[in-house]
């Protein structure tokens, strides 16, 4: 009987904590949209300076390292790893200055006379489409010349791709991009991360540092993760880009119909087997 009782009252705790957990999720979804629609409201100020110059000059790009401040060396931070290492091909790795209007950090260089802003937000992962919203305002960019660069569950460290367009799935910074730019035309250059091989929780893997063997691996990533953007950058694939089907503001269902396109099985897959 003491036995029946006590599986009785477990499966009780069991059905209220499945019932506290769901609102919980709810409310703090809720809260994380409150938050972005302040932030969104917050008074325009104009570019000015070579701020302004961006303005006037053929086709601009936005090019963004999603990521959690503070934590650029995790894997959830990947996207911010792979900015920094194309400011340093760029050569302008020390031009990085903090923007209080975009609540980010932001570079204005140039790719094969294309205007280029790397952007990386000063915000949390859930909330960085504030910082990038902010950001295709201040520079005149349209959300299709946004290219965002993330990390990626389903992908293996060593592989990484484009995509473009479609849903978040299931990714909480692009869904924040999405969700603040109304639209979810933004091409993605996807990083894979991996999967924990353990039974650990998916935060504590994203959250976590590379080891020492997978560095090795991430420094290739890096390399062709740059060569990637550079591409996508120059003006010929620009135009191509351009001319590419794109879904209209809110239009995720017809998206997510849409055939994922990759466009990079770069030579770092290969050493995805050395991940540990």
């Amino acid at each position: 009987m003491g036995r029946l009782i006590t599986i009785h009252v477990f499966s009780k705790f069991c059905r209220y904590l499945s019932v506290f957990l769901l609102n919980f999720t709810t409310m703090r979804t809720l809260l994380t949209r409150i938050i972005t629609r302040i932030m969104l409201t917050e008074p325009f100020t104009p570019a000015m300076g070579i701020e302004a110059g961006i303005h006037t000059e053929g086709r601009r790009r936005l090019v963004v390292g999603l990521g959690n401040p503070g934590m650029e060396s995790t894997r959830h931070s990947v996207g911010m790893a792979v900015l920094g290492a194309l400011a340093t091909r760029l050569g302008v790795a020390d031009c990085w200055r903090g923007d209080k209007h975009v609540s980010g950090e932001v570079i204005v260089s140039e790719v094969q006379q294309t205007s280029v802003v790397l952007l990386r937000p000063r915000l949390l992962m859930n909330i960085n489409g504030v910082c990038v919203a902010k950001a295709a305002r201040k520079y005149g960019i349209s959300p299709e010349d946004i290219l965002l660069v993330h990390d990626d569950l389903d992908k293996p460290l060593g592989k990484i791709a484009l995509k473009h367009g479609g849903s978040a799935r299931g990714h909480n910074g692009v869904r924040s991009c999405i969700d603040c730019l109304q639209t979810d035309v933004m091409p993605r250059l996807r990083v894979g991360i991996g999967r924990p091989a353990d039974r650990s929780s998916v935060e504590r893997h994203v959250l976590g540092r590379f080891s020492s063997e997978q560095k090795a691996v991430l420094d290739s990533v890096l390399v062709q993760s740059v060569d990637l953007l550079l591409s996508q950058l120059s003006p010929k694939d620009s135009k191509q880009d351009s001319q590419s089907p794109s879904s209209p503001a809110g239009g995720r269902q017809t998206a997510e119909k849409r055939m994922e396109r990759k466009s990079a099985e770069t030579p770092a897959e290969n050493s995805a087997a050395a991940q540990s």
